[in-house]
């Protein structure tokens, strides 16, 4: 009999991962279609095709500019489990990010890639558990938590955040720093449109930006 190959790690990773991302997928397409049955509902279809005309093009272009720009910041397991599970840019990013930094291991080492899966994977339970427990306690808690007095601390919990982590990566390489940060600051600033809600796209220009600026100042000797 001829003997079974052994996948390596990233091997495993890559048949893993495809294979949670592709269950994710046909969850997600079967939870409307459930819907229909159960309900005995079908969409309008001519609205449908419309709103998927208006909004696809936009999600698919972000979708492919955030798997360029995670990849090499989160290592292949990182990536399948942070896109499996969401909210990448507000929390496994700089949850990965900052482990990697703990464990000085870069995220194109084997090393780096086991740090980050394992530092989402950790996030991710976190997360879930504590989801949990709010949506246990929310009504007890929905006094103190609409408090007025606590609403600015719970307005910057993300500001904070991603401002302990800029310092640290800012204060390694501080020239590249700057043109990010004032070119963010202009269109946050003088563009009303950018909020929360458009992190999701904005992380990827910030990114390609200060690749375009790394390169231009590597090739001046500023670097």
């Amino acid at each position: 009999m001829r003997e079974k190959k052994e996948l390596s790690y990233l091997d495993s990773v890559h048949r893993d991962g495809k294979i949670w991302s592709f269950t994710l997928l046909a969850l997600i397409f079967l939870f409307p279609l459930l819907l229909c049955v159960i309900f005995q509902a079908v969409p309008n279809w001519s609205a449908l095709g419309k709103g998927l005309i208006a909004t696809v093009p936009m999600y698919w272009a972000v979708g492919l500019i955030e798997v360029i720009t995670y990849v090499p910041m989160l290592g292949a397991g990182g990536t399948y489990l942070s896109f499996v599970t969401g909210n990448i840019s507000n929390l496994k990013l700089p949850v990965a990010l900052d482990a990697m930094e703990k464990a000085e291991v870069k995220s194109n080492s084997e090393e780096g890639e086991i740090i980050s899966t394992i530092a989402i994977a950790t996030s991710s339970i976190v997360t879930t558990i504590i989801v949990i427990i709010g949506v246990i306690l929310i009504i007890p808690l929905t006094p103190i938590l609409e408090n007025p007095v606590l609403d600015p601390a719970f307005a910057q919990m993300l500001p904070a955040l991603f401002g302990g982590l800029g310092v640290v990566f800012v204060s390694k390489n501080w020239k590249l720093a700057i043109a990010p940060i004032i070119l963010m600051l202009i269109l946050f600033v003088t563009i009303p449109a950018l909020n929360a809600g458009t992190v999701g796209i904005m992380v990827p220009v910030g990114v390609v930006f200060t690749i375009i600026v790394a390169r231009i100042m590597y090739k001046k000797g500023l670097l």
